[in-house]
């Protein structure tokens, strides 16, 4: 059997009894960053063996586990935060236990996004996670046009280093919509700031530090969800 386990994005509180049960009757955990893993497996008082299992090595991984579920083995899959498969690792192994016959169960938990959705005071009545966009400036800006004219709210993962230039390429392809931005969530510091674009531009710091949800409202026919 093959677990994918949702771990927390911040607030190791956060973790359910379920994924505590997982992992710990788990044979292997396949880790995204096993040291990131350690850490956890050890605040919670547990000790198994790891196999690396990130976006470097996806498909080499992916064989070795297959291997091992084929054996019989039990294999608990994590990401270093939030749910696997979402904007990280999971996907081709999903894929190869599907195709090997291999029965696969979700423990769910926490993802980012939807914290970010929820917190934002954007419309949930529909939205689109788009995850990461490209990093050169033309392909970011294609990535974006795409859904311009989408009535959903729209949802991307941002690293510090490329959101100022994200905001700007927004603000150019989409124009200068209702917004949040949101970081350290769960976590002590925490942070949604609401307003435009333009505004969440504005008011960045200096430094930019962790991974940041950029959360956006729809097109013009979303202003009437705005009203509901």
């Amino acid at each position: 059997m093959l677990y994918l386990v949702a771990t927390p994005i911040g607030n190791l509180s956060d973790i359910s009894q379920r994924a505590i049960q997982t992992l710990g009757a788990a044979d292997y955990v396949a880790s995204e960053d096993t040291r990131k893993t350690g850490r956890l497996l050890a605040h919670l008082g547990l000790k198994r063996p790891q196999i690396s299992f990130h976006e470097h090595n996806e498909r080499q991984a992916a064989e070795k586990i297959i291997a091992l579920l084929k054996q019989g083995k039990t294999i608990a899959l994590v990401t270093s935060a939030g749910t696997p498969g979402i904007s990280d690792p999971g996907f081709v192994l999903v894929r190869a236990a599907l195709e090997a016959g291999i029965e696969i169960t979700m423990i769910p938990g926490p993802t980012a996004f939807v914290a970010a959705l929820v917190l934002s005071g954007l419309p949930v009545h529909g939205f689109t996670f788009r995850g990461f966009a490209p990093r050169k400036p033309g392909q970011r800006k294609r990535f974006l046009a795409i859904d311009k004219d989408s009535p959903h709210t729209l949802i991307f993962y941002e690293s510090p280093h490329r959101l100022q230039a994200f905001l700007k390429d927004a603000i150019e392809v989409l124009g200068d919509r209702r917004a949040a931005l949101a970081k350290e969530l769960t976590k002590l510091f925490e942070s949604v700031k609401r307003g435009r674009l333009s505004e969440l531009l504005a008011g960045l710091d200096e430094k930019l530090r962790g991974e940041y949800v950029v959360v956006i409202a729809g097109g013009t026919s979303n202003n009437h969800l705005e009203q509901v």
